[in-house]
């Protein structure tokens, strides 16, 4: 079974900044002789909890896809990459994630394989993964609606983990988010709010030229994001 990664990291100082920033180029090197990973993507994020159009340059993440389980689990330990992005942060968290939906393209690919769907009020933790690439006509458009969902998505409860990250600033958005279960996910997405309407704008006006919506159970966590692991809050939530 298919296997994500999100791995996401910190790096506080000015020289791990400036190093990371480096890795943009020369850890391309490193997945490109990797055979077992699939695909995968070397991103940036935004400021705040990366859902501005404004770069982060302390906050990085690796997204790969692996044939299963045991080879995520291998490659984070052992890769050379991995490590070295470990060791340079000062903080680093990675999401394990099987995917259970998934529809549109990603660099004109179709990177997640699907096992099965969740649906009704599956308990999770559950994760949404949104990617778009804006045509440049629509950046201002889009970027006016985002502080509204960005806002949204800050004060909903429900929410476990957020962040918005993006290969290409401004053009090229990924914005993922943890949820207790499904019922909570869908509420969000459908209910009439800042994000129902801008989604009804981007379907209207043809906003993305490219687009793919991802949904996954979270299988396993490694790590932590603010000095813990943010997963802790679903079983709160649950009490």
């Amino acid at each position: 079974m298919q296997t994500v990664t999100l791995s996401v990291h910190r790096f506080d100082s000015a020289a791990a900044r400036l190093w990371v920033l480096s890795q943009m180029a020369l850890a391309r090197l490193s997945f490109r002789a990797m055979p077992d990973c699939g695909f995968w993507k070397l991103c940036g994020s935004g400021t705040g909890e990366g859902f501005t159009p404004r770069p982060n340059t302390a906050v990085w993440a690796i997204l790969a896809a692996w044939p299963d389980a045991a080879t995520a689990e291998r490659r984070l330990d052992t890769a050379p990459v991995f490590r070295r992005w470990r060791a340079k942060a000062s903080e680093a968290y990675t999401l394990f994630l099987a995917p259970t939906a998934a529809r549109g393209a990603w660099s004109a690919q179709a990177p997640f394989r699907p096992t099965g769907t969740i649906t009704g009020t599956t308990t999770g933790p559950v994760a949404a993964l949104t990617r778009a690439t804006i045509r440049p006509r629509f950046l201002r458009d889009f970027w006016r609606h985002e502080p509204k969902i960005s806002a949204a998505i800050g004060s909903d409860p429900n929410v476990a983990f957020k962040i918005g990250i993006g290969e290409l600033p401004w053009l090229h958005q990924v914005t993922f988010s943890v949820w207790p279960d499904t019922a909570s996910m869908a509420h969000f997405a459908r209910a009439d709010g800042p994000h129902a309407r801008a989604i009804r704008a981007v379907r209207e006006g043809g906003w993305f030229a490219e687009e793919l919506y991802a949904r996954f159970r979270v299988t396993g966590t490694r790590g932590t994001w603010g000095g813990s692991d943010p997963l802790a809050k679903l079983e709160r939530l649950a009490a």
